[in-house]
């Protein structure tokens, strides 16, 4: 009997063992080999630009892709870039082969389009991130390397890039750009099909060297600086050498902010030299957020791959003659205020006023206005609204800006 009790409680054990019902199960869910990448953006823009007639633009940006899960520290992304238009009573800006292309209107250059958006191979390892491929690149504050993510089409580059944190509290990121995918699409051309040097809505092929560093190892400061050497086939004006140094940190309540960079090859011509300079002073209120800035560019710098709508103005008044260099200098003196309203909504409101290297308002003011609801981590609505009313003074050789109007309601999907 001892025997048998003996078999039994051996025979019990191993069953009890070996019952996967009985296993606990896994806390965290393997992670799936590919991942879905999905960015969908519904918007309708207004565009009233003087001596062109009102737009009206009716657009749908679908973003689809796919990313694997790493393997040994690889992984690889792969998406397009789909936009569809309704209606084509305004001007995409992209040429006569781009659709909708009418001249008569003001310009919102969304036009219709289907293109490879990113396709890259990624590398994790040893403090540093490296990518090769297409790809999005975002520095800094995007003034000088930005992704126009604005634009239905975003901006990204065929390059090698790299980001390594060896070193605590330093990020040093470089990357090189062999080509400009910019945001008119693949069925951009130039109007001026016989003077292809100076094609602006191509994608372009670059020779462009980035180097940009952040150190964060004082307590409350954030110290910046870059070098950005570019070259350009058929597009000698972007050509220039752009080297700078920022700081951020909290002084007695407010957050401050400073950059200053030189520029050799500035001017539409690049034969010329110029100064930037950007200082804020943000301060805090509870919930409400107030900041005060500066921003100044001497005649001819240029930012030719930054994401300019975010700078200057959302009437995109400067942004032409900030990425060509042709313009006659640029000081923009603003003030912006935040504050939730109801129903989890954010109210943006800022006021510009500009003058070329010197504080005035002799190219003009500008207002805008901001709405923002976050539904939840999928879906964001906005409302934005800009006027910019001009005073005349020349901003491009001895034209004066338009008095412009934009006007736009989105609706964003991610997941």
């Amino acid at each position: 009997m001892r025997v048998k009790a003996l078999v039994l409680l051996a025979t019990a054990t191993l069953l009890h063992a070996g019952t996967p019902a009985l296993e606990p199960m896994p806390s965290v869910m393997p992670e799936a080999w590919l991942k879905p990448l999905i960015d969908i953006r519904a918007r309708y823009e207004y565009a009233d630009v003087d001596g062109k007639d009102p737009s009206t633009a009716f657009t749908f940006r679908e973003r689809l892709g796919l990313k694997t899960r790493a393997w040994y520290g690889f992984s690889a992304l792969v998406d397009g870039e789909f936009t569809e238009v309704a209606g084509s009573d305004y001007n995409a800006n992209a040429g006569p082969l781009a659709n909708p292309h009418d001249r008569a209107n003001s310009a919102i250059p969304d036009p219709r389009n289907a293109e490879l958006n990113q396709a890259l191979l990624q590398y994790v390892g040893f403090d540093t991130t490296a990518k090769v491929g297409r790809q999005r690149l975002i520095y800094d504050n995007a003034a000088f390397i930005g992704n126009v993510g604005w634009r239905q089409n975003e901006q990204t580059f065929d390059a090698i890039s790299l980001s390594n944190k060896f070193i605590a509290g330093l990020t040093f990121n470089y990357a090189y750009l062999n080509q400009i995918d910019r945001i008119y699409g693949a069925e951009a051309d130039s109007p001026l099909t016989t003077k292809p040097l100076f094609d602006n809505v191509q994608d372009i092929a670059a020779n462009v060297n980035l180097f940009n560093a952040s150190y964060t190892g004082v307590k409350g400061v954030t110290l910046g600086g870059y070098a950005y050497i570019m070259d350009f086939r058929n597009k000698p004006n972007w050509d220039n050498d752009t080297f700078g140094l920022s700081a951020k940190g909290d002084v007695l309540g407010l957050t401050l902010y400073g950059e200053l960079a030189w520029q050799d090859q500035a001017g539409f011509d690049s034969d010329d030299q110029a100064w930037y300079a950007h200082f804020t002073a943000t301060k805090t209120f509870g919930t409400q957020t107030l900041v005060v800035g500066v921003e100044q560019l001497n005649a001819g710098f240029k930012t030719p791959l930054a994401t300019v709508h975010a700078f200057n103005g959302y009437a995109d008044a400067f942004a032409s003659g900030r990425i060509e260099g042709n313009h006659n200098g640029l000081t923009d003196v603003y003030v912006s205020h935040t504050l939730p309203i109801f129903c989890g909504i954010k109210w943006t409101n800022a006021l510009h006023a500009y003058g070329d290297d010197t504080p005035s308002t002799g190219y003009g003011w500008e207002f805008d206005s901001v709405l923002v609801k976050k539904f939840d981590e999928h879906f964001t609505a906005l409302v934005k609204l800009a006027m910019f009313e001009s005073e005349g003074d020349a901003f491009v050789a001895t034209a004066s800006l338009p008095t412009t109007t934009r006007a736009s309601m989105e609706l964003d999907y991610t997941f």
